[in-house]
């Protein structure tokens, strides 16, 4: 056996055995990265974060369920996770709250794994590695099972196969003739024309205030991935007799001509039972004077909403249209002491709403305000920027802009606001 004490005294001696020390390690490295592979390391990732989207016929450009489908585009995949581009999560992980439900985002170490993958060659592995594939339900199915009650988009849209994107508003009779709570609702494409519906949001209108708004009042909303909202016992919203639903659509073209009918599938409670708690969603902190000088690509706008009771806040939705840039929502609570919820950036590609854990989920006192920073981006480094020339203010176009977020929660009296922020600090002093 070979051994440095035999070879070298003093000094020397030292010398060599750093130099082999570092040896072996830097060799113990290159074989724990050389053992990165797609079948053991990568695919499983994949499959949790990516194919929901990265498969046949549905919305992204390639399919990434096989070896041989990904391979190709390692390069651009590692490019892509590395600056958090892909998949597709924009919450400033360092700032406020991090616990949400179905967090797609890749975890540095995730992200590493994909890197060293590609650095060293992306190699596919043992293939009885692989995990099994994901048994992916059906594009058309509706995951609230069987609705109550179905509403469409009024008209079939024809999306033809050459064509810049669409957004607008569609809106149609919801055909109730008295007043019902809602257990649980989904939005969906029909079944030929989920790769063409980017995005789909549904809103209430019931009278004046809600047609002069942006959507109404919130519903729920369709996006690649999104299974349906199925509300907790007791909880729910209420659509009155002879509203209408408002459906914001957003239709990318790929190639053939698709016609889509949009639908919002609805679950009643049963006649006469009222939910003990009424779920809100809003759009807070809207500010309509933007003012937005060409060329600048960090302009700031403030907006605020006073809470008139005490609130559980479940999710967290940016709102801003071409030029958005990032947003912030901050509590400023009634002792004037100041509470960052959460910053995330834009991308107007991906209208995500971040739905927070129950035990992370803020709890907010009555008279809390919400504060909402957003910043905008008129230069042309923003590649959604057709003009970056011109001034730009509030407005409905998507080459307009504005400057709030759709933020959900449920009112809480005294007694039961109490008794939540007690077993919230409970919690966490059994886990400290």
């Amino acid at each position: 056996m070979f051994q440095i004490g035999s070879y070298c005294r003093g000094v020397s001696c030292v010398v060599i055995s750093l130099l082999i020390t570092g040896a072996l390690s830097s060799m113990t490295y290159a074989q724990e990265v050389q053992e990165v592979t797609f079948t053991k390391d990568v695919a499983p990732i994949l499959q949790r974060s990516c194919q929901m989207c990265h498969r046949t016929g549905s919305i992204a450009p390639m399919s990434l369920l096989t070896y041989e489908e990904t391979r190709p585009w390692a390069r651009s995949i590692k490019e892509k996770v590395a600056s958090r581009t892909m998949p597709p999560w924009y919450i400033d992980k360092n700032i406020g709250v991090q616990e949400f439900k179905e967090d797609k985002s890749l975890s540095d170490d995730e992200i590493s794994t994909i890197v060293h993958w590609v650095d060293n060659g992306a190699s596919r592995g043992n293939p009885s590695d692989m995990p099994p594939p994901i048994e992916f339900e059906q594009m058309n199915e509706w995951h609230i099972g069987t609705p109550d009650w179905i509403v469409t988009i009024p008209e079939p849209f024809v999306v033809a196969a050459e064509a810049p994107d669409w957004w607008g508003n569609l809106e149609s009779e919801s055909g109730l003739t008295e007043d019902r709570w809602v257990k649980a609702v989904e939005t969906k494409p029909s079944a030929e024309s989920f790769q063409v519906v980017h995005h789909a949001v549904t809103g209430v209108v019931n009278d004046e205030t809600d047609a002069d708004s942006f959507l109404g009042s919130f519903l729920n909303e369709y996006a690649l991935g999104k299974n349906g909202d199925i509300f907790p016992d007791g909880h729910g919203r209420e659509i009155k007799a002879g509203s209408k639903i408002r459906f914001n659509m957003h239709y990318h073209s790929i190639g053939r001509e698709i016609t889509d009918r949009t639908a919002v599938g609805l679950t009643f409670y049963p006649r006469g039972v009222e939910p003990k708690r009424k779920l809100i969603s809003a759009h807070v902190g809207d500010n309509e004077d933007l003012d937005i000088p060409a060329g600048e690509s960090n302009v700031r706008h403030d907006g605020y909403y006073q809470l008139k009771e005490n609130a559980h806040i479940t999710a967290f939705q940016p709102h801003l249209h071409n030029l958005g840039k990032r947003q912030c929502v901050e509590a400023i609570l009634p002792d004037n002491t100041t509470q960052m919820l959460n910053c995330a950036d834009w991308d107007f590609g991906w209208h995500i709403v971040y739905n927070y854990a129950d035990v992370a989920a803020p709890l907010l006192p009555k008279g809390t305000n919400l504060h909402v920073i957003s910043w905008h981006d008129n230069s042309e480094g923003n590649r959604w920027n057709d003009d970056p020339r011109n001034w730009r203010g509030f407005g409905q176009r998507s080459s307009d802009d504005m400057s709030f977020s759709w933020v959900s929660w449920y009112e809480l009296n005294d007694e039961d606001f109490e008794a939540e922020v007690a077993t919230r600090e409970a919690a966490t002093d059994n886990n400290d």
